[in-house]
């Protein structure tokens, strides 16, 4: 599965990214891949292709590109809990500064180029997403009704921006909700929101696991919650994304 190292044109630059997408001489359906706080390394580049060796074509930008290519920050090979506080202190002041309107903007700019590509059919795409990346492809998608067919997020912060902030959402939405981020009454309350918005939605707490448990390189990696993520995520697409 190919690999290609790309520069996308924002309005405040140009953000580093790479793409993974079947190597033979067609086009595919278009998925928007936002990483997690620690950005683009190896997992993510892991994630790419088992998702592009389903026949899509998966861009991946590097959401903190104004502050430097990624890897923002050095990370080690495993992000172990004895060096994790460490790390998010230098990777939250990014996130604080990865503002609403620049989250916006990018978006715009990242489905553009993705539209754009020799090897991306026509038609809606698909936004993904993992932690604060779950909460940007949220944003992506209640921005661009009807461009965004599907949208996933996993242990993500997908109700920080209220409840009126989901009523944009036309796409197809799953969101995957790691056991220790949030409680079942919260749950209720968040899909309650999608319902008063319309959206069609499945919205669960993965059993068992904890915030980040999507990422393999973590201490909170659970490998029966990554399963089950492929398990929701590949059929959406599947169903939302078969004609594109």
């Amino acid at each position: 599965m190919p690999i290609k190292t790309l520069q996308i044109p924002t309005p405040d630059g140009r953000a580093d990214a790479f793409a993974a997408f079947p190597d033979h001489r067609e086009r595919h359906p278009g998925v928007l891949m936002y990483a997690d706080g620690f950005g683009i390394r190896p997992v993510l580049r892991e994630m790419a292709r088992e998702l592009a060796g389903h026949g899509y074509y998966v861009l991946v930008p590097n959401p903190f590109y104004r502050h430097g290519p990624a890897p923002v920050i050095d990370l080690p090979e495993h992000i172990g809990e004895e060096v994790r506080p460490a790390l998010m202190a230098q990777v939250m002041p990014l996130i604080e500064k990865h503002t609403a309107e620049r989250v916006l903007s990018d978006a715009d700019a990242y489905l553009r180029f993705l539209t754009t590509q020799p090897e991306v059919g026509a038609g809606p795409v698909a936004v993904t997403g993992y932690c604060i990346g779950g909460l940007l492809a949220t944003r992506t998608a209640a921005a661009h009704p009807g461009r965004v067919a599907a949208v996933a997020a996993f242990h993500g912060p997908v109700g920080a921006d209220g409840p009126d902030a989901l009523a944009g959402i036309t796409a197809q939405v799953h969101f995957g909700h790691a056991e220790s981020d949030l409680t079942p009454q919260t749950l209720g309350e968040l899909n309650r929101a999608l319902d008063a918005a319309g959206v069609r939605y499945t919205s669960e707490i993965y059993p068992g696991t904890i915030h980040g448990f999507t990422m393999a390189d973590t201490d909170a990696f659970d490998a029966a919650g990554l399963q089950r993520h492929w398990d929701r995520l590949l059929p959406l697409l599947d169903r939302t994304l078969a004609g594109s």
